[in-house]
């Protein structure tokens, strides 16, 4: 992986992150091209495309979660984009705790490993299916990416949020049906397009709330 293109992609994206955290995002990217040759966590190979597919593509939602000290990651497979945040964190976020919830258990076992590797004090996996997770305090925000249609995703992860909190669902292309399709309860508070440096395709945070 080229160092020089994961910074020259946090300065497009406007991202100040310390060359120690630079530092073990690259190392994250390393960690999870090994374990892939075994455990098939992404379909994505090539050490240029983890930069910007997965690293780009999840920190760029970083200047959006501004007031959010607890985080719930859903689906996050490879822990994307959960690792990715929990490593920025102490630069942009020094209050930001990130939980993964992973069904997966192979999934669940490498988040785990890079949690004990890159020593990340601020994220916690928890193996389990989404819908039987009962936290003890309830999450400010439920992140996914790429996890399902968005009324799937309020209706499995409703019952993490905190009243007033925020449900924030990484996209592509703007999703207007989904949005057509939402529940009764929920609406749409903000859409914020993104634009991932070297990716080439829509991105788009949607964030919802309940009414």
């Amino acid at each position: 992986m080229s160092a020089a293109s994961l910074e020259q992609g946090l300065a497009e994206l406007d991202l100040h992150l310390s060359p120690a955290t630079q530092a073990r995002l690259a190392a994250f990217a390393a960690l999870l091209q090994k374990w892939n040759r075994v455990y098939n966590l992404t379909s994505i190979r090539d050490a240029g495309q983890i930069v910007t597919h997965h690293l780009l593509d999840s920190l760029a939602v970083l200047p959006h979660l501004g007031g959010i000290a607890t985080l719930a990651d859903v689906g996050s497979g490879g822990g994307l984009p959960g690792i990715p945040l929990a490593l920025a964190a102490p630069d942009c976020h020094p209050a930001l705790a990130v939980t993964s919830i992973e069904t997966v258990n192979k999934k669940a076992s490498f988040q785990q490993q890079a949690k004990i590797e890159l020593g990340l004090a601020n994220f916690t996996v928890v193996n389990e299916r989404v819908e039987n997770v009962r936290p003890e305090a309830k999450f400010d925000a439920v992140i996914s990416r790429a996890f399902s249609e968005l009324s799937d995703f309020v209706g499995l992860t409703a019952h993490l949020l905190r009243p007033g909190g925020h449900f924030l669902a990484m996209k592509g292309v703007y999703p207007r049906d989904e949005i057509a399709r939402l529940p009764a309860g929920f609406r749409v508070a903000e859409v914020h397009p993104l634009t991932v440096p070297g990716l080439g395709a829509e991105r788009h945070l949607i964030i919802l709330e309940r009414n």
